[in-house]
């Protein structure tokens, strides 16, 4: 019997060629959905006839696009959890979480920071998560985590973020039941013994790291910062200002990003170092105010900051191992929140056009409306996998291995979510436009990924670089 769609003499043909074995496995791959056909080098070629022929064979250890049955268990878990204890916390707090959420959040006498109470109500929520067991999920089993997995994180962070706004998985700050430690996991992997010992407090909040990169006059463009460090004896002496040092309003420590040896451009020469924000010199000027307040994006000015030599993270002049430890970590999760907030926009809107009447029809029977949400459903669904393969394959490989598909999952993602919030704001009309529905809290917060941690642009050029052969492995 042929395969499906292979007429009888095609068969022959193809038996001419020894490639009729081909076409059997072919059918029993249709009938083991865990098979995948494996191209091999076979000495002899395929029916012993010499040369250089290719041979397929079938194996049980091939794609497999199922949830492991772990990571679904997990998310039965996290929803329990949520109805139980996260839920009732949210209500008795629900001026954070309504249209009243950015004036209750925010201290607007105190440079725009966030409130005390709101900060107050998000370290509980991180308490409760940690004494459950959730909270650290992605770190290993000797920091108290369960030695999660970036593809569990992302199917994860995705399903949280589906879920809508709420003390679960808050927008503003990234704060969730299920922490991400890319602080953390950097400090755990390039720190030197003395940093490693502070991760226990990093956990707890008794100590909390900002991450100072862009500058004034620098963003994208790292490896040109101005900011730069001297010997001077036993010490380092760092001069330079930051910009949207975020995180600033509560740290103890900055990770300070300066030039210690090179030229503007190049990648090597330029030194991380963990500051006390407390130092003589170390001064916050301001806080920008953006978007979505309230805000924690401070401008630094380092004057004469002294700091010693085990302040340095990983190795002197090479601080951008740090920075893209950091970013590989931070952008697949913000990809997959972005699909998980897209699904809960798209979700949403199709409930509301299922319900709203106009001209005595659904708007859910009129094309206009199917149409968009439908393209939307189905390019999310795109990105969704490739969120999963690259997540996956971060556990496989070194990140740098994969990152131009860490920045394609980013920026497409992060498009689609400011996309898909505006669609389902015109789709709900008038309220959409209001803070009563959460859309534009949602645009306010994932519009900023289209340009922080490598701007858009920034993340297609690195693809670009890698299509083209001109940094990395050419694919």
């Amino acid at each position: 019997m042929c395969a499906p769609g292979i007429a009888p003499f095609a068969k022959k043909s193809f038996d001419t060629l020894g490639l009729v074995a081909v076409l059997d496995q072919l059918q029993r791959l249709q009938r083991t959905p865990r098979a995948a056909v494996v191209r091999n080098r076979m000495p002899g070629g395929v029916s012993g006839r010499g040369g250089d022929s290719p041979s397929y064979s079938i194996t049980e250890v091939g794609m497999d696009f199922t949830i492991p049955p772990e990571i679904r268990q997990k998310l039965k878990d996290l929803d329990a959890f949520i109805e139980r204890e996260i839920k009732p916390l949210e209500e008795e707090n629900i001026q954070f979480f309504d249209y009243r959420r950015e004036h209750a959040r925010t201290d607007w006498d105190n440079g725009g920071v966030p409130t005390k109470e709101w900060e107050e109500l998000l370290a509980e929520m991180k308490r409760i998560a940690d004494m459950a067991g959730h909270y650290r999920y992605i770190l290993p089993n000797d920091l108290g985590g369960s030695d999660g997995t970036n593809l569990g994180m992302a199917i994860i962070r995705e399903h949280l973020a589906a879920k809508g706004l709420g003390l679960h998985n808050d927008l503003q700050n990234e704060s969730s039941i299920v922490g991400n430690f890319p602080v953390v996991l950097m400090i755990r992997d390039l720190g030197n013994d003395a940093q490693k010992g502070m991760v226990e407090d990093m956990l707890t909040g008794a100590i909390k790291i900002a991450f100072g990169v862009t500058e004034p006059n620098h963003g994208s463009d790292a490896t040109y910062l101005e900011t730069e460090a001297y010997r001077q004896g036993d010490e380092w002496v760092i001069n330079g200002m930051k910009r949207f040092n975020s995180g600033l309003h509560s740290a103890t420590h900055d990770i300070v990003f300066a030039r210690t040896s090179g030229d503007p451009g190049s990648g090597h020469g330029i030194t991380a170092f963990l500051v006390p924000t407390n130092t003589e010199g170390f001064n916050i000027d301001f806080y920008h105010w953006t978007f979505n307040m309230p805000t924690d994006h401070a401008q630094v000015t380092l004057n004469n900051v002294r700091v010693p030599e085990s302040a340095i993270v990983h190795n002197e002049g090479e601080g951008l191992a740090c920075a893209q430890h950091f970013f590989h970590e931070n952008r697949i999760r913000q990809a997959a929140s972005g699909v998980g907030a897209t699904q809960y926009c798209i979700n949403e809107s199709v409930k509301y056009a299922s319900e709203r009447v106009t001209w005595g029809k659904t708007l859910s029977t009129r094309q206009a409306i199917q149409f968009p949400l439908a393209e939307a459903h189905t390019e999310n669904e795109l990105i969704r996998n490739l969120v999963y393969k690259t997540a996956w394959h971060l556990d496989q490989r070194h990140h740098m291995e994969v990152t131009d598909q860490v920045a394609m999952a980013n920026y497409r993602a992060n498009r689609l979510v400011c996309h898909t919030a505006d669609l389902a704001m015109q789709t709900h009309g008038g309220m959409g436009y209001t803070r009563h529905l959460p859309f534009e809290h949602i645009y306010r917060h994932h519009r900023r990924y289209r340009i922080t941690e490598g701007s858009e642009e920034v993340q297609i050029r690195k693809v670009a670089a890698h299509l083209f052969g001109l940094t990395g492995r050419k694919r």
